[in-house]
């Protein structure tokens, strides 16, 4: 399937919210998440803040944005790309794993902000939702499921197992209060190899892409 490029009107959004993520993880990191405003971010970006509302929530969600950009299109792409003989499960997991564990240098900055603010880290695991939308579209592609039930099914089954994965690699230092405790500044320290833990998190739903795979088989 062959996505047209985008019109002029769509690369300007796009042009827009790759300078609102930058400029909010510039200036979050130049002076601390707590010390940046919605106005700032928009100013820096040459946008009004009410144009940073059509993009952004909140101040969490833009910095957040900058390590999860796009990462559900490329989660769709890398399915997408994977042999037509590679087992469904399979694709899903090393795509979720690729993307989630290949980070640059702007992405490792996002990260060292999200385990030092609790209020990041809770964007962060909330971002996890946006995978369903276009992985449920490739996996209706690969099953041939035109009502889409199932693909959605599972798509949605993903994002939970990646947002259970995280959490557990996002694990609050010390007791499960520990955070709590803190605040909004609350240490949240990685714990163990995050590949490790979204493959551990994903394996229970392979029987179930292999039962549709199997249905979808002449």
């Amino acid at each position: 399937m062959t996505t047209p490029p985008p019109g002029l009107r769509e690369r300007k959004k796009r042009a827009t919210r790759e300078a609102l993520r930058e400029a909010a993880l510039r200036l979050a990191v130049e002076r601390g998440p707590d010390q940046v405003r919605v106005e700032d971010i928009a100013e820096a970006a040459g946008v009004s803040p009410r144009t940073y509302n059509n993009y952004f929530a909140s101040r969490e969600q833009a910095i957040v944005s900058a390590v999860t950009a796009d990462r559900e299109a490329r989660i769709a792409a890398a399915v997408t790309a994977r042999p037509a003989g590679v087992r469904l499960a399979d694709a899903v997991t090393d795509a979720v794993v690729e993307q989630y564990t290949n980070t640059g240098e702007r992405e490792q900055q996002a990260l060292l902000l999200i385990t030092t603010r609790t209020a990041l880290r809770d964007a962060f695991l909330d971002a996890t939702a946006d995978i369903e939308p276009s992985l449920t579209a490739v996996i209706a592609e690969r099953l041939g499921d035109t009502g889409a039930h199932t693909a959605r099914v599972l798509a949605a089954s993903v994002a939970a197992a990646v947002r259970i994965a995280l959490e557990g690699w996002l694990r609050p230092a010390g007791s499960a209060g520990a955070a709590e405790d803190f605040g909004a500044g609350g240490l949240i320290v990685p714990s163990g190899l995050l590949p490790d833990q979204l493959r551990a998190a994903l394996a229970p739903l392979a029987p179930a892409f292999d039962a549709a795979e199997q249905r979808t088989r002449p």
